[in-house]
């Protein structure tokens, strides 16, 4: 195992997932999703930190994450790159996820309310992109975002059958998709203007 991966493991072992909680804080000890209102969850703790190791972030990452949510996989990824970039629809889970992480002392994020299947254009390329909710197909625009040799996890499917691939973008720009596991999470919702 990496040195990286086991800094990572270290520190998700320490985190407080109720830190990122409003309600149901009892329920933060245990492997699985957990309500957090609007239609969202908070992703099973297990799922969170495989999902973060499979994405290999590095201290030179520079990370875009579609659904900040709670902030609790934000934290995780802000702790181990350079700068995070992340884009949640939601308005009260935007402001609350940002509140919660600046008192976390985390200042390497920058937060943007809006579209995420659009991704976040004026800061690409990414090296990186953790993407928390399943979209019917892999987001060209997130694609087109992603740097030469850059990564992306992304659960994709339908509302019943999804699957977690690992999106992987050679020097040369093409794309390689790796399975990873089946999966269930809420959907990639497009804004429609």
């Amino acid at each position: 195992m990496k040195n990286q991966e086991q800094e990572i493991i270290k520190y998700f072992r320490k985190m407080d997932r109720s830190f990122y909680m409003d309600k149901d804080k009892d329920m933060a000890h245990m492997d699985q999703a957990v309500a957090i209102g609007h239609g969202q969850t908070i992703s099973q703790p297990s799922l969170v930190l495989e999902m973060t190791l499979t994405l290999n972030i590095q201290p030179d990452s520079k990370v875009l994450e579609i659904g900040t949510g709670s902030g609790f996989q934000t934290d995780l990824l802000a702790s181990f790159s350079k700068s995070v970039f992340t884009v949640e629809r939601i308005t009260p889970l935007h402001f609350r996820a940002k509140e919660k992480l600046r008192e976390a002392g985390l200042s390497n994020i920058s937060f943007k309310l809006g579209d995420g299947s659009q991704g976040w254009e004026e800061n690409a390329p990414y090296d990186r992109i953790m993407v928390t909710a399943a979209a019917a197909d892999v987001p060209s625009e997130l694609v087109s975002q992603m740097a030469a040799g850059g990564k992306m996890v992304i659960p994709v499917g339908t509302e019943w059958e999804q699957k977690l691939l690992l999106i992987e973008k050679d020097e040369q720009g093409e794309t390689c998709p790796t399975f990873i596991k089946n999966v269930m999470f809420v959907s990639l919702k497009r804004d429609s203007n």
